[in-house]
């Protein structure tokens, strides 16, 4: 509107300076005013416009940012990126239903019997003990051992009956009665120990605890003061199994008794 304005002044201006100069009544000095009246309001037109055209320009800009937003586009972006995360981990949360795994609990230790007659076959390890539930004879056999190990040797003499009774023909029977034997002769009952040890030779003769049994009978009845009995079995065991841990013990005995 303002330009318009201003045109229709410089036209105004213009054709009366026509006017003047057909008419002939103007004189050279007011051609020369009204010339530069002209060219100054043609510069100021000029400039005016281009000040239109620079605000045109601003007000295309803030229009244009105020549609587009980047910053908050890119805020409401990443705040939707977020949700997105946090929807992911609820569900996953929900997925695990809120149980937290535990570590499972660590068997104790059981001590190995020594030197067992042979692996317990697996119908042996499903056999269960009359009157105790769920117990194995390993289990059985293992509760015994402990409590030979702790000391315990009345415990263990209760322990090993109780499995040579339930348990007449495993393989861990003939350790259960030389074990049997040993706590005995922990208890320094030594007839009962002498027992324990004559029955494992002579019903398992075979059976790799004889050596140790025959062993043992030459101490046991050492203790009894029967060093006749004591001799022969230290001997036996030198004769019969020399190159047993067993020789060694049975030669320095033998050595003390003479």
């Amino acid at each position: 509107m303002v330009l318009s304005r201003i045109q229709m002044c410089v036209g105004g201006l213009m054709a009366a300076g026509q006017l003047l100069i057909l008419g002939g009544c103007a004189k050279h000095a007011d051609f020369v005013e009204l010339r530069d009246s002209i060219s100054t309001i043609s510069k100021s037109q000029e400039q005016d416009h281009q000040r239109v055209d620079a605000a045109l320009r601003r007000l295309e800009s803030v229009e244009r940012v105020k549609d587009a937003d980047p910053g908050k586009s890119r805020v409401e972006e990443l705040a939707a990126r977020l949700q997105k995360i946090e929807a992911r981990l609820a569900k996953l949360e929900e997925g695990q239903g809120g149980v937290v795994s535990k570590p499972d609990p660590v068997p104790s230790e059981t001590p190995k019997p020594a030197k067992p007659g042979k692996p317990q076959t697996q119908a042996e390890s499903a056999t269960i003990v009359p009157g105790t539930p769920g117990i194995t004879p390993t289990a059985a056999f293992n509760l015994a051992y402990n409590d030979y190990l702790n000391g315990k040797y009345e415990l263990a003499v209760a322990g090993f009956q109780r499995f040579t009774k339930d348990f007449p023909g495993t393989s861990l029977t003939p350790n259960a009665h030389y074990w049997l034997g040993e706590s005995y002769y922990n208890q320094k009952d030594y007839a009962r120990a002498i027992q324990a040890f004559e029955y494992l030779i002579t019903e398992y003769p075979g059976n790799e605890k004889v050596p140790a049994a025959l062993y043992k009978l030459g101490l046991s009845t050492a203790e009894t003061g029967d060093l006749v009995k004591s001799r022969k079995y230290l001997k036996h065991v030198l004769e019969e199994f020399p190159t047993s841990e067993e020789a060694k013990l049975a030669k320095n005995k033998l050595a003390d008794i003479r």
